[in-house]
């Protein structure tokens, strides 16, 4: 587990980036100094016990600031999304094991499904033109961050559920014309598990973030279990603490 931060940061930025779908810029120095790609923190809402989890979508080191892309799912998310750039606002970070990004001249496959979208845009930004995004939405409303992907030079695939935007069908639909030399992943647990499946047939690595649960964050609960494959057979990892991303190979993958 990476080092954390109890820190009393500033929104200074706000933004309804598609419906439900929240866009915060908050400024906390210490933590964008030690942040990676792939990592989270942990968030204090108002009238709520339990902090909430959200991934790090972006980190800007020489301005001291960390962006988190988050949609509202319950009431602990609907009250982050109500507070405004000037309040303050309590969070642990960055928590977690991030992607080891690697040789950056390789080509870079990044598959997203939904929110899991978000932790990818700060892992690609090195890849540049190297990077393709394969994303999976429900619909046009749930498309984010398509132009954000783009401007790092990254080339964009987009699939819908329902086919009223990019391409209909699922995330796999869209790489199957590709080459790719390692992939990043985030979403949903089958579709992380395909991409994995894919990547082993290829012969190329995978490092999927895993999406759980979490209510401490940082591994003192046990509560974001996750099956893994080591040395000496499988045992529990927990998602908090020992990733949230993982190598694929690592992951005991059960249907």
């Amino acid at each position: 587990m990476k080092s954390y931060d109890t820190a009393a940061c500033e929104i200074l930025k706000k933004a309804e980036i598609a419906p439900g779908f929240f866009d915060l810029t908050v400024s906390c120095a210490e933590a964008a100094r030690k942040a990676r790609a792939g990592q989270f923190a942990q968030f204090l809402v108002p009238g709520k016990t339990l902090r909430r989890p959200i991934s790090i979508c972006g980190i800007d080191r020489a301005n001291g600031t960390l962006r988190f892309v988050f949609q509202v799912r319950g009431e602990g998310t609907r009250a982050l999304s109500l507070l405004n750039p000037g309040e303050p606002v309590n969070l642990l970070a960055p928590l977690g094991n991030g992607f080891d990004l690697g040789d950056t001249s390789r080509r870079a496959l990044f598959v997203g499904g939904g929110i899991g979208v978000p932790p990818l845009l700060e892992a690609a930004k090195p890849f540049g033109k190297n990077a393709v995004l394969a994303a999976g939405f429900r619909s046009r409303d749930a498309v984010i961050l398509k132009d954000d992907f783009e401007s790092t030079g990254c080339e964009t695939r987009i699939a819908t559920d329902d086919g009223s935007f990019g391409r209909r069908g699922l995330v796999l639909d869209l790489i199957g014309d590709l080459a790719f030399d390692v992939v990043f992943a985030c979403g949903p647990k089958p579709m992380l598990r395909a991409i994995a499946k894919l990547a082993a047939e290829r012969g190329v690595p995978c490092y999927v973030s895993m999406e759980e649960r979490m209510a401490c964050g940082i591994g003192a609960c046990l509560g974001c279990a996750v099956k893994l494959r080591g040395e000496n057979g499988d045992y529990f990892g927990h998602v908090c603490k020992d990733g949230p991303v993982f190598d694929a190979e690592t992951v005991v993958w059960e249907e």
